[in-house]
């Protein structure tokens, strides 16, 4: 197991708000959207939809799920489940860890059930 990769501070994230961070930095085949829901917190999902090429990080997020910008399929932001149609197929999560003021990232690492 990975310490993580550190990719925001706590405060850079408004809550029910999101931030792409680029699969570049962080190694993975898509793009990272890491949300923090209304409650405060954080998620981590691939950041297109599993439907259509679309943003998550530009979606709405409240009450543990993002609603997609393009065609409102919504997600769990806990499992990635797809919530409703247009959308049919999950998106891949990732583990998120908050250590202090600082949210560190696990790519590739669900997150756990």
């Amino acid at each position: 197991m990975s310490e993580g990769i550190r990719i925001a501070a706590v405060a850079d994230v408004d809550p029910a708000d999101a931030m792409l961070v680029e699969a570049a930095t962080v190694g993975t085949s898509d793009d990272v959207a890491l949300f923090r829901d209304d409650d405060g917190t954080f998620y981590a999902l691939d950041d297109t939809c599993s439907h259509e090429e679309a943003s998550l990080s530009d979606g709405w997020i409240e009450a543990g799920e993002v609603e997609c910008p393009l065609h409102a399929a919504r997600f769990c932001l806990r499992t990635g489940a797809a919530l409703c149609l247009p959308a049919t197929r999950p998106v891949g999560t990732h583990r998120v860890e908050v250590r202090g003021e600082d949210v560190y990232l696990f790519p590739g690492e669900p997150t756990p059930a």
